[in-house]
């Protein structure tokens, strides 16, 4: 848990520094290519010493390109219609969908129904948040969060699903997840991205490099290598735990005006929405040394 914690910790600012400074001024398809090539960058030296077989390099690179290039383009581009406090919120239902591809997509597994309910609360949950901007810019943008959800929920757990070796052969091998996102990523850039939109000012590019370096290339190493050491329950716990620290980090140096009341119903009804959806601790526990059995 330690790791997901020191991630979740250092992922607080990333929200914000994107809305605050990237969003609206570097086109998002550029942002997303120089975020994740420069994580890939960190890791060549490694890919250059040790290179896993041809299968595993695959695998790892469609994870990468599924957990964080396709899913980077969906949220950056999910800023241009949602502010930074919202955008957050609505990453709540990321723990629902670990938990269903975990169980019920890859583990083949009956779908309780409490499942069903945790999902239709979640939904009056968000729409108690906003209730009064169901229009057409609130929609695209709530929908644009939720597929983002989607990829990196299905990449957390086919990552730590796959058989990887020990934490230093992950290490050695993690370039490859990277060079998967930068394919989506450089794919977007060549089909959609403004020439134009590109970094202006040393200020930008700063912040690019704290994102590729540290927040990705750190980061998701730090955040695939600790997902591979809890069970279900608690990794999908551990993908709420980026949103209060986010929102506190944007009220705190940003000062915005929230309207509280209304965040807190709305977060009550979709923390109730994860909870109905929580996995017993005794299953968690079993499938945990289950897989670890098989590593």
């Amino acid at each position: 848990m330690g790791l997901l914690w020191l991630v979740t910790l250092g992922w607080a600012f990333s929200f914000s520094l994107i809305g605050e400074y990237l969003s609206g001024q570097v086109d998002d398809f550029i942002s997303v290519f120089v975020r994740v090539a420069l994580a890939l960058a960190l890791f060549v030296p490694l890919m250059v010493r040790r290179r896993p077989g041809l299968p595993m390099a695959l695998k790892l690179m469609g994870i990468g390109a599924v957990q964080i290039g396709l899913m980077y383009l969906l949220l950056f581009h999910a800023y241009g219609f949602l502010s930074v406090p919202q955008l957050l919120l609505f990453t709540i239902f990321t723990p629902l969908y670990v938990t269903l591809i975990d169980e019920c997509i890859i583990g083949r597994r009956r779908l309780p129904l409490r499942f069903w309910l945790a999902a239709v609360v979640a939904v009056a949950g968000a729409a108690v948040i906003r209730f009064d901007a169901t229009g057409e810019v609130f929609l695209t943008g709530f929908l644009l969060v939720q597929a983002a959800n989607l990829c990196f929920a299905a990449g957390q757990v086919i990552y730590r699903r796959l058989r990887l070796g020990t934490a230093l052969q992950q290490i050695h091998n993690f370039g490859y997840f990277f060079a998967g996102a930068t394919l989506v990523s450089g794919a977007g850039v060549w089909l959609f991205a403004d020439p134009a939109g590109w970094p202006d000012s040393a200020l930008q590019w700063g912040i690019l490099l704290w994102l590729g370096l540290g927040a990705s290339g750190i980061g998701y190493l730090g955040w695939n290598l600790g997902a591979r050491r809890v069970n279900t329950g608690q990794l999908a716990a551990m993908n709420n735990m980026l949103i209060p620290a986010g929102i506190l980090v944007n009220v705190l140096i940003w000062n915005r005006d929230a309207d509280w009341l209304r965040v807190a119903a709305g977060g009550a009804i979709i923390g109730l929405a994860v909870w109905l959806a929580r996995r017993p601790a005794a299953a968690g526990v079993r499938y945990n040394r289950a897989h670890e059995h098989r590593e």
